[in-house]
């Protein structure tokens, strides 16, 4: 069983455990009293690089990174995120930090609110307003979800170094193929129930998506009220939530080898945010959406209140998968062989804001 590193942002900093020979061990937390929306654990330098968007309540939002698996951490002496003056914004939270692929050493993406895209390429000590997206015709129209108004996933390709897509709530999910250069939206088939015009250009509240292993051009997205699959890119997309208890919920997860392979966790409703029946379960597909199977075993059977954020629930690299989520009860569930069983990894935790693995 390879050694795993976990971080779990909450409202009240981060927690890191370390999976070494099967048996987990938790750091006392990182950044008390911050809340960590965003994590990232950039796996291309020889020690991986931690990257941590925190949020304090007297100090406010900043990037802060470790290059020693959290034993110590760097804070620049000039915001890493920041708004140009001519932009009249300010920072209120950075929601995602993404690594590029291989290809891009040193880029690193950040998606903030209000709704923007940053680039660094200096391992996410510094960033730069990606203006092309910032500058979009349609954002004027763009309008604040439940969340806020933000960038909240950010999906590169490791076939192109030019291709980026994000997801804005609520506009939906917008495409680059030059880099940043420009933007188009990519949202056709995607619907907006609360919308007089259900399927709209843009305007779509996307939670979340996730990019399958084995065809990066297949991608899965969790939208308010909605489970829906692309086969090319997000140029188009098909509604395969049909066999769920529900198809409302915020997180979206791919399994890291196995294409067709995804993972939701369905929540009752908009209006009732806890787990679908009241039953803590993970659903996944291994046919690209034909079908769903409920995962349960070592999960809570009885009636169950834990909702599970966007970036909630993940996997790591591992063979056989690790499978990951956090919830609003503070409850972290690990499972490490694809989803089958399941185990209670923390309880009594504050409110889980965002979780990520890799094997180290």
């Amino acid at each position: 069983m390879p050694d795993v590193l976990l971080t779990v942002g909450t409202r009240k900093g981060l927690f890191i455990g370390r999976r070494h020979d099967g048996r987990w061990e938790f750091d006392d937390p990182h950044f008390p009293a911050q809340a960590v929306y965003s994590v990232a654990i950039d796996t291309r330098p020889d020690t991986p690089r931690l990257l941590v968007g925190g949020d304090s309540s007297h100090w406010g939002p900043s990037v802060f990174h470790s290059d020693d698996l959290g034993r110590t951490w760097t804070e620049p002496p000039t915001p890493a995120v920041t708004f140009p003056q001519d932009t009249g914004a300010s920072l209120e939270r950075v929601w995602q930090l993404h690594p590029a692929p291989a290809h891009s050493p040193g880029v690193v993406y950040a998606g903030t609110e209000p709704a923007a895209l940053f680039r660094s390429e200096d391992g996410g000590a510094s960033f730069s307003l990606v203006r092309p997206l910032w500058e979009h015709p349609s954002r004027s129209a763009w309008v604040p979800g439940g969340g806020g108004e933000a960038v909240h996933t950010v999906v590169t390709d490791a076939r192109d170094p030019d291709a980026v897509t994000v997801a804005v709530s609520t506009a939906g999910v917008f495409r680059s193929r030059d880099g940043g250069a420009s933007w188009a939206p990519s949202n056709h088939g995607v619907a907006a129930p609360f919308l007089p015009e259900p399927h709209p250009e843009f305007g779509q509240c996307v939670h979340k998506i996730a990019q399958d292993a084995g065809d990066p051009d297949r991608l899965y997205l969790q939208n308010h009220w909605g489970v829906y699959r692309s086969d090319d890119a997000g140029g188009s997309w098909t509604d395969i939530g049909g066999a769920l208890p529900s198809d409302f919920g915020f997180a979206a997860a791919a399994h890291p080898h196995r294409p067709g392979t995804a993972y939701v966790f369905p929540i009752t409703a908009d209006s009732d945010r806890v787990p679908a029946g009241r039953r803590c379960r993970v659903y996944r597909t291994t046919d690209a959406g034909a079908s769903w199977e409920p995962l349960h075993r070592g999960l809570p059977e009885g009636d169950h209140y834990g909702t599970v954020l966007r970036d909630a629930l993940c996997t790591d690299d591992a063979d056989p998968a690790g499978v990951y989520f956090g919830n609003r009860n503070g409850e972290l569930y690990a499972s490490a062989d694809d989803g089958d069983s399941w185990q209670l990894l923390a309880a009594h935790l504050p409110d889980v804001l965002c979780v990520r693995a890799a094997v180290v």
